[in-house]
């Protein structure tokens, strides 16, 4: 099956989608449900309370798509291209991110429930106000993003790069390997107000 456009509201499931060039459409309210997509071109597109249900989508252009309120339930997203997409208050559960480049992205305000993301590039993307639960980072580039103000719960964190992330705060209560805790330890002290004092002369011996 091919689409040449996308209109509000309009429902496709069950088909396979390869190749389709959608660039810059406005389809306000359209759902996908049961979708194969490979090599489709969202880009630029804007698609608030777009709904995304048991599908997979790799190898798509969806850079700069506008997706206020969005809803991705049981979805798989692997080596797409999704920097700036905006995701603002939307909803995302059982979701697979892999090999994804999401950076510059705005997740502000979203829920998400049991998402991974693994070997991504979320470079300065805006988890602002987020609540994350059952999240999952592996082998990720974090870095500049920020946390401000979310929500986490049974996280976790893997070898990821997190150099200027803003926010560390509310990292409380997630999973995080030692390494990782090592290398952030300039930013957490940072964060927690505590001073560094230089290492003075040893000891009269």
């Amino acid at each position: 099956m091919a689409l040449a456009a996308l209109s509000h509201d309009e429902r496709v499931s069950e088909v396979e989608l390869s190749g389709d060039e959608l660039a810059g459409q406005s389809a306000r309210g359209a759902s996908f449900t049961a979708m194969a997509m490979s090599g489709v071109d969202l880009s630029g597109s804007r698609l608030e309370h777009l709904r995304i249900a048991n599908s997979a989508l790799t190898g798509c252009n969806l850079a700069n798509v506008r997706a206020r309120g969005a809803s991705l339930d049981t979805v798989v997203i692997r080596g797409c291209r999704l920097t700036g997409v905006e995701l603002a208050e939307s909803s995302l559960s059982d979701v697979q991110f892999a090999e994804c480049r999401i950076d510059l992205a705005t997740l502000r305000a979203c829920r998400l429930a049991r998402v991974s993301f693994e070997d991504c590039v979320l470079a300065d993307t805006d988890f602002l106000e987020a609540k994350l639960d059952s999240v999952r980072f592996e082998r990720c580039n974090l870095t500049g993003g920020d946390l401000r103000g979310a929500r986490m719960a049974r996280c976790e964190l893997r070898r990821n790069e997190l150099d200027g992330l803003q926010g560390v705060e509310s990292l409380r209560g997630c999973a995080m390997e030692w390494s990782d805790i090592v290398a952030m330890a300039g930013t957490l002290a940072q964060a927690l107000g505590i001073e560094t004092l230089d290492a003075g002369p040893p000891p009269p011996g």
